[in-house]
């Protein structure tokens, strides 16, 4: 029991201990796939997106933004609903889940350039050929990607699921 529970911890960590276990994944030829979010409420969006991001490497690796870049992200004042810590736990026990780190910055491009992605995936409600980083549309981090030769693809979203309807439809 002790030691799923470590699996499962040790998956949340810093970036300097997970560019060294990507460098480990890729001397094995794993491609690492990348993204990055909230993930306030875990719910079947979610799950679903996650695990079709995981489909397009061997290896997922998830940022997850911080208390503080959640807040300045201008959400409802009351979010995120679950700290960080039980954010990063929740994710990290999704078996297709194999890295966790957290970023406090407003963007996760500096996150994106220090581990060098095979592969960045965002939701499709953004646009992976949109190269004007003005736009709401823009991938953060596509360009960075592309330069070392990695690719970056847009994930469709399953209707009806956002963590915003929930903390709604909780509320009615």
């Amino acid at each position: 029991m002790e030691d799923r529970f470590k699996f499962v911890t040790n998956k949340i960590t810093d970036i300097t201990s997970l560019q060294r276990t990507i460098a480990g994944w890729r001397l094995k030829g794993d491609r690492v796939v990348f993204t990055n979010g909230c993930f306030d409420i875990l719910h079947k969006g979610h799950v679903t997106y996650l695990a079709k991001a995981a489909s397009l490497g061997e290896r997922l690796v998830v940022a997850l933004n911080t208390d503080d870049s959640v807040r300045r992200l201008g959400k409802d004042d009351n979010r995120p609903i679950n700290e960080e810590d039980a954010r990063a736990m929740v994710l990290a026990s999704l078996g297709f889940v194999d890295g966790i780190v957290f970023f406090n910055e407003d963007t996760p491009l500096e996150t994106i350039v220090a581990l060098e992605p095979d592969v960045l995936v965002k939701g499709a409600d953004y646009d992976p050929e949109e190269t004007n980083p003005d736009s709401k549309k823009y991938i953060v981090g596509s360009k960075e990607v592309r330069s070392n030769g990695g690719r970056v693809e847009a994930i469709d979203l399953v209707q009806g699921f956002s963590t915003t309807a929930i903390i709604e439809k909780s509320k009615n």
